[in-house]
């Protein structure tokens, strides 16, 4: 008599999965909150909105992933921070509608499953979720051997925060208003198939010298997302924010006009920070255009807030306080889109 075939000589391992979820209770647990009502393990994930403080709530949901970043976290092996950008991409968004976020659902895929290598990766999401108040309540990994890559996987990121009806973001915002920017911490997770593009004619493998900084060029350019949740809610709590922009895809040029009413603009002074050496050693090597760099990158500014006038003083401080760096970028004019005065290159 032959033995038949079993699933995991199809490549799909349950106990492999099952060991994760083991391994990665801990770190869930560590994420709880007010609101928080199950662990790991169940077939849905239960949260009391109630419990978290919700008289009567509105949800926000958001949803996204990392994009190509993680070609670098792959093939440097570095995936222990790819998870913070993963929360930081979904969460900052939750924020700029002037929502709290609540809980986080990741979704792992992959074609064999390094239990290792997953733990790291999902320890990074817990990071992140604990960093912005955030519940890690539950997830997907997949194993789907002939779908990826030898050591390939695929991340996405699921976040759903709540606000008292009637306090969404953006409102109000008027002409003469103050755009705030808190710096970002390098390229963040967006426009990573150009930084591979300038990296490949650079010449330069991931592990050379970064020419911009400390450490090699991989890790350098791995720098997770900074997360600003708690910063923003703050800012909100403090009165005066009218509207934030969380400069991701579409860079300073396609983001801060996205909280405008028709017919304002915002206008950014580009000598009122300094462009930081990641963003001018892209521009040098791919000998980019400003529009084109301005365009494609956060340039340095990782989160916009939209305040009233007599606030803005105030607010910079307790930004400041909390650790930001805090720029004056401009104000709110009449027009359309963004006006640009002054160079950052």
């Amino acid at each position: 008599m032959t033995n038949g075939l079993t699933y995991a000589q199809a490549g799909v391992d349950i106990d492999a999965g099952n060991a994760l979820v083991e391994r990665i209770k801990p770190a869930a647990k560590r994420t709880a909150r007010s609101g928080s009502m199950s662990g790991l393990g169940g077939f849905g994930a239960l949260f009391d909105l109630k419990a978290a403080g919700y008289n009567d709530p509105i949800l926000v949901a958001a949803t996204d992933g990392v994009g190509t970043k993680l070609r670098i976290a792959i093939d440097t092996g570095h995936v222990d921070t790819i998870g913070i950008d993963l929360v930081a991409m979904c969460v900052n968004d939750l924020v700029c509608q002037g929502a709290e976020p609540l809980l986080f659902l990741d979704y792992f895929a992959t074609g064999k499953l390094d239990v290792d290598q997953a733990a790291r990766i999902i320890e990074g999401i817990a990071t992140g979720c604990e960093a912005s108040g955030c519940a890690l309540i539950g997830g997907e990994t997949a194993e789907m051997p002939g779908m990826y890559h030898k050591g390939d996987f695929d991340l996405a990121g699921f976040a759903v925060g709540a606000m008292e009806r009637g306090a969404d973001l953006p409102a109000g915002v008027a002409e003469g208003d103050v755009l705030l920017g808190l710096a970002s911490n390098g390229v963040h997770s967006n426009g990573y198939s150009f930084v591979r593009k300038v990296v490949e004619l650079s010449g330069l493998g991931w592990d050379a010298p970064s020419p911009f900084s400390e450490g090699n060029l991989g890790e350098a350019l791995l720098a997770p997302t900074r997360l600003y949740v708690k910063q923003a809610l703050a800012a909100i709590r403090a009165g005066g924010v009218h509207g934030l922009a969380h400069i991701t895809g579409g860079g300073l040029t396609e983001n801060p006009p996205r909280v405008l009413p028709e017919g304002l603009a915002c206008a950014i002074d580009l000598s009122a920070w300094t462009l930081p050496p990641v963003f001018r050693w892209l521009a040098t090597t791919a000998n980019m255009a400003e529009a084109e760099l301005l365009k494609t990158f956060n340039c340095g500014i990782g989160m916009i807030l939209v305040v009233a006038p007599d606030r803005a003083e105030a607010m910079s401080a307790l930004l400041a306080e909390m650790g930001e760096t805090v720029c004056t970028l401009g104000h709110v004019v009449p027009g359309e889109g963004v006006v640009y005065s002054g160079r950052l290159l």
